[in-house]
């Protein structure tokens, strides 16, 4: 009897001690969080990791991370000089890298070959690296189903604002083409020259791609026909252009900018940024890029200094429905698959490709996180809620660059007054030869 009284005991014991961790079976546990290591953790190696980047603190960061739970791994970033032209080299040499950066417009130019056919298929299930993390817009959809390379950090276009101003005159920050003009002419009676500034110095980013480009994509993404057309260069795309070219046209007329004010800003990094850090610019476009260098350079800024604000950055609202996200991946990681060390490779991209690694490193270099919660960051974090009706992204619907390069220089004519709109359309295919 002693003897059956402790067994039952003991098991009345194993039951309260399942139901205290949560539950007694294995779909009923609680899921474990956070990076678990797949390889022996006293493994010894060397990665290295190449890009374009003069310095890659962010990254850096994330080996050190990765060196807790693997403390024999050295991992090295290295900056390749004119990094386009020259991974495709450094990938066919002696000391090609484990993990190297690329990008989704090297994609079918016979030139940057290497950098996908060196490319391992990041989409095997095999690998364990956790895609869902990642906004799936971004990733890259080759025709084979592969998945040559990751997206590290997104880019977008847009505005940044400063919300002091607004809160200041009482105005709110617009949503949709009216709302824009109105908060421009409200400024402006309110005594600001600039109510909205970007770089207009040259074509590349300037501000007539930064508000347009976005549009534009709202007008032929779900036109296949009209996307085939435009990757052809065929001159008679040159129409699908029109909209877009009259629409820069309205935005100038409507006062919205001030192109000689715009003139004196000589670059779309630091000079955008300090002049938008002198306080009197409501509105400042720029692309993610140029918004990751504000947080280091509010210490360079006299007038910032003197009287910070806060800011944070949006989408330029160009349509009368809305503003749209133009989601775009940024820089990309791909494992190269004649990697010495593709375990540990694989290894520290699964590591990396986390929501919570990701979200880290793109705070750290201040630019937009590739996950799909924006929210942790205050400053993007409009873009988060943009619904997803109006997220675009050239990824999905297959716009080339070299369409765009062709949309970029016809804007850029337009809105600087060198080329009517009739003019550019015509001239669609030709631009830059």
């Amino acid at each position: 009897m002693m003897k059956k009284t402790v067994c039952m005991l003991l098991a009345l014991l194993m039951l309260l001690g399942l139901a205290a961790c949560g539950g007694g079976t294995a779909q009923e546990a609680p899921a474990e969080e956070g990076f678990r290591p797949a390889l022996d953790p006293s493994a010894a190696c060397q990665l290295s990791v190449v890009g374009g980047y003069s310095n890659f603190e962010a990254l850096e960061a994330e080996f050190d991370r990765f060196h807790e739970y693997y403390p024999n791994v050295e991992l090295m970033y290295t900056k390749v000089d004119d990094y386009n032209n020259m991974i495709g080299t450094v990938l066919n040499g002696d000391d090609a890298p484990d993990i190297y950066v690329n990008y989704s417009w090297m994609v079918g130019r016979e030139q940057y070959s290497a950098s996908i056919d060196h490319a391992e298929n990041l989409a095997d299930p095999a690998l364990g690296i956790d895609l869902d993390c990642i906004r799936s817009n971004i990733l890259l959809n080759t025709e084979d189903g592969t998945l040559p390379m990751v997206p590290v950090f997104s880019n977008t276009y847009g505005m940044l604002v400063n919300s002091d101003l607004f809160e200041k005159e009482g105005l709110s920050v617009p949503t949709n083409y009216p709302e824009l003009v109105a908060v421009c002419r409200a400024f402006r009676e309110k005594g600001y020259a600039n109510p909205m500034m970007g770089f207009s110095n040259e074509e590349t980013t300037s501000l007539f791609t930064v508000t347009i480009y976005p549009f534009f994509c709202e007008l032929v993404a779900a036109d296949s026909e009209a996307v085939s057309k435009l990757n052809a260069l065929d001159p008679a795309a040159g129409e699908y252009l029109r909209p877009a070219l009259e629409k820069i046209v309205q935005f100038l007329n409507d006062g919205c900018v001030d192109l000689d004010g715009c003139a004196e800003i000589e670059n779309n990094y630091d000079a955008v940024i300090l002049r938008f850090f002198e306080g009197d610019v409501p509105m400042m476009t720029c692309s993610g890029d140029t918004v990751s260098g504000t947080k280091k350079r509010e210490s360079r800024s006299e007038a910032f200094i003197a009287e910070p604000f806060d800011y944070t950055f949006v989408p330029v609202p160009m349509s009368d429905e809305g503003a749209v996200f133009l989601d775009m991946p940024n820089l990309q990681f791909s494992v190269n698959k004649d990697s010495a060390n593709l375990e540990m490779a694989n290894e520290f991209m699964r590591f990396l490709i986390t929501s919570e690694e990701l979200n880290e490193m793109a705070q750290n270099k201040g630019l937009v996180s590739p996950t799909k919660d924006l929210s942790f960051n205050s400053v993007y974090a409009a873009f988060g809620a943009v619904p997803e009706s109006r997220i675009l992204s050239p990824e999905v619907f297959g716009l080339s660059e070299d369409a765009v390069t062709q949309l970029r220089q016809a804007v850029y004519a337009v809105g600087t007054g060198a080329m009517t709109v009739e003019e550019a359309v015509a001239g669609y295919g030709s631009f830059g030869q």
